[in-house]
């Protein structure tokens, strides 16, 4: 063991880092306090909007629609009514008709909901027209086709605080599960809700339990108080300075953002873990402030690379055309940082705090045999290094072959798990009540409604409803002001006109036509229902033929609706992969290349990289694991986690030949000390990331299990392909690969 040097700039940063140890204690106490404080007024934003840049032409679309005609946000309460009609009659039962003006006017009585565009069977049997005609055009949405199920449509008002259109999704629910008969509540708003919800809270609650697991292993790995407390000091620390920051410069949580006291948690415990090993080490022949000063001064050069190349990572989710992702991107490429800073104003004090109470980190249980199997590893890489390589080349091309079976997820369902609420509710309206999926076509059309302009609007309805793919229809209704006028029966010189029509059914609802056209800016929409629960080609081929079917008759019409910002949303995840994925090499090649003082060194520190990232994408691939918008940072994050244990593992190698020893001895004694250390925090990491599989929310499902198998991925890579790669570049003389 050499001693450490007391000359240079790192040495004079270590001193005088630990002559003023209990000063960065206490400033990291201050900042800890003043951020927590700060954290206190962090906000979360649960607006689709906030999903989309600001420019985007599907959310301006979407804006100007809900500017034109008051949006699209429609909740469906559905349920089965064996007993509708009466026998042989178009007439709905007395009790039926009791059940839905009763349930309807609980649901209109809530806070939230505009109660003059309710829509029930009751209401559009009162149509002055034929109710054979009226059925006809409600069938697959208010009734089924068997006539035995039915719903009622609530249209939301407008709500910007999110706090009230929560209590108003709670009220509607609560008014369904009171009811004796099953009543199913679905609509896309009360979706996004309940992914921001799920998102929020699961976040919140599995990350306490997650470092609570991982404490315990952290406990049995080191056996100390001390070496619990550490990790936990800075990842508090950390976290609360990162959601300080982003209070003072105004930027909120996005749903993206409940993974981020996870990720903050695997780069703080790595960060000890590597500590502890290489304190406990020098420990065995120096004193406890030695061994530290030796430990910060052999370390604190990889820990800022490691964090500073985990920022690049992230960064490289800027390229994403996702907001939350890219917004996620840099609080994280912060955080990763803040990390380091944490580090600093913790370590050198709380070390050595209390110095005369146990202060060594424990051996772990079954260490020795770990040492055993880590110089048996080394010994069989240096034996058969052809095989080895030859069997990871193997590995990593069939994984490759799995890319080309990636798939995106688009049925939104597929978010939620199988016995969830709103999973049952969605496939009760999706096989019974014509969908969830709701979204518009809108056009210009005169100020004035006139014959010529209901037949136009008529003759887009009817081309839009024959829409159909290999017979199959694309959307389940289009429902237009046509359809209401058609319903009234022409009277000469009394019942004549579209505008005399279009009067009479103000009365009834009033505001259908509002709805649905706006006079004062000269456009008209029609109201389209499609399937929630289809593939993303089905989704492109539904928009795409509304689309080219109105631009046809109206070149200026415009598609839009929650329905389509989902479907763009998710279309775009699969091209994120690859972008992110280069920007994040490149960006990860230049660091370590600065780190090291060597392009050589820089691409041997990448490639074991790069082999964890194809395993889990590929895999993806095989397993049939769809991308959504968790598992769409997963190059990014698993390429900026893993290049920390090559960072560690090329230090410690470096360090070891300078000293003197030889290509096989230094990689031994780096096996050995590193090894031990990705070792232990991969065991802690994984066991703290395996919480995430109870998620009720799949993507977080996803996300634990991808990070889970690129750590140890990359742990592998690191063990096995790393030692081959510097035994190539590496034949001279000592430091002779960091040349």
């Amino acid at each position: 063991m050499s001693e450490p040097s007391t000359a240079g700039r790192l040495p004079r940063l270590v001193d005088a880092l630990l002559r003023r140890g209990k000063l960065l204690l206490g400033l990291g106490a201050v900042l800890l306090v003043v951020s927590a404080w700060l954290a206190g007024d962090l906000k979360f934003d649960q607006s689709i909007e906030s999903l989309y840049s600001a420019n985007d032409p599907h959310l301006l679309n979407y804006l100007e629609s809900k500017r034109l005609f008051g949006g699209d946000e429609f909740l469906i309460v559905a349920w089965r009514q064996p007993e509708l009609f009466l026998e042989d009659r178009l007439e709905l039962q007395p009790a039926a008709l009791s059940e839905i003006e009763r349930l309807t006017e609980q649901l209109n009585a809530i806070p939230g909901i505009s109660s003059e565009s309710t829509q029930n069977l009751a209401l559009a049997m009162r149509f002055p027209g034929t109710q054979r005609q009226v059925l006809k055009m409600l069938e697959g949405a208010l009734i089924n086709a068997d006539r035995d199920a039915t719903a009622i449509f609530l249209r939301l008002t407008p709500e910007t605080d999110a706090d009230k259109r929560a209590a108003t999704f709670r009220a509607v629910r609560n008014v369904a599960d009171a009811r004796a008969t099953p009543t199913y509540v679905v609509g896309e708003p009360l979706h996004i809700h309940d992914m921001f919800r799920y998102v929020q809270e699961d976040g919140s609650l599995l990350f306490r339990i997650s470092f609570g697991l991982l404490t315990l292993v952290l406990l049995i790995l080191f056996r100390s108080i001390r070496w619990i407390l550490l990790p936990a000091a800075i990842v508090a620390l950390s976290i609360e300075m990162t959601y300080g920051l982003l209070v003072l410069v105004d930027v909120p949580l996005s749903m993206v953002s409940a993974i981020l006291n996870s990720l903050v948690t695997i780069i703080g415990v790595a960060t000890v873990m590597h500590v502890a090993v290489h304190y406990r080490d020098e420990r065995a022949a120096r004193t406890p402030p030695e061994a530290l000063r030796a430990t910060l001064i052999d370390l604190l050069p990889p820990v800022f690379w490691t964090c500073a190349t985990t920022s690049a990572g992230f960064l490289a989710l800027l390229a994403s055309e996702i907001t939350p992702i890219r917004s996620f991107g840099l609080m994280m490429a912060l955080a990763s940082m803040l990390v380091f800073v944490s580090t600093v104003l913790v370590l050198p004090g709380g070390i050595l705090l209390l110095a005369r109470w146990q202060n060594d980190p424990g051996r772990a249980p079954a260490e020795n045999l770990l040492l055993a199997v880590l110089d048996r590893v080394s010994g069989f890489v240096a034996r058969f290094p052809w095989s080895v390589s030859c069997s990871l080349a193997a590995v990593f091309l069939l994984a490759g072959f799995g890319f080309l079976r990636l798939r995106v997820e688009t049925d939104f369902s597929k978010n939620f798990r199988e016995a969830s609420p709103l999973v049952q509710s969605l496939r009760f309206v999706e096989r019974e009540l014509g969908g969830a999926g709701t979204f518009e076509v809108n056009f210009p059309v005169p100020e004035e409604i006139t014959t010529d302009v209901i037949d136009d609007v008529r003759q887009l309805t009817a081309a839009l409803r024959e829409l159909n793919d290999d017979g199959a229809p694309l959307l389940t209704s289009a429902n237009s002001l046509s359809d209401a006028v058609d319903l009234v029966p022409s009277v000469p010189f009394v019942m004549n006109t579209p505008r005399k029509k279009l009067n009479l059914i103000r009365g009834i609802q009033p505001e259908l036509e509002w709805s649905l056209y706006n006079p004062e800016a000269g456009r008209m929409r029609i109201f389209l229902r499609s399937y929630e629960q289809q593939s993303a080609e089905r989704k492109n081929a539904v928009i795409e033929s509304v689309r080219a079917t109105a631009r046809a008759q109206h070149p200026d019409a415009e598609v839009s609706g929650i329905f389509v910002l989902l479907t763009f949303l998710i279309d775009s995840l699969l091209s994120d992969q690859v972008t992110s994925f280069a920007y994040a090499s490149l960006g990860l090649l230049l660091l370590m290349t600065v780190a090291f003082r060597s392009l050589k060194l820089g691409l041997v520190g990448m490639l074991p990289n790069v082999f964890p990232i194809v395993l889990v994408i590929g895999g993806m691939g095989w397993a049939d694991v769809p991308i959504n918008i968790a598992t769409a940072m997963i190059t990014c994050v698993s390429l900026g986690l893993t290049v920390d244990s090559s960072i560690h593992y090329l230090a410690a190698y470096l360090r070891a030949r300078q000293s003197g020893q030889g290509v096989d001895e230094a990689l031994l004694h780096t096996h050995r000390n590193v090894g031990r250390a990705l070792a232990f925090a991969n065991l802690a990491l994984v066991a703290g990331f395996s919480v995430l599989t109870v998620s009720h929310f799949i993507p977080l499902v996803y996300f634990g299990m991808l990070v889970s198998t690129a750590m140890t991925g990359g742990l592998l890579g690191n063990l096995l392909l790393l030692p081959i790669l510097l035994r190539a570049i590496d034949r001279g003389s000592p430091g002779v690969a960091n040349e």
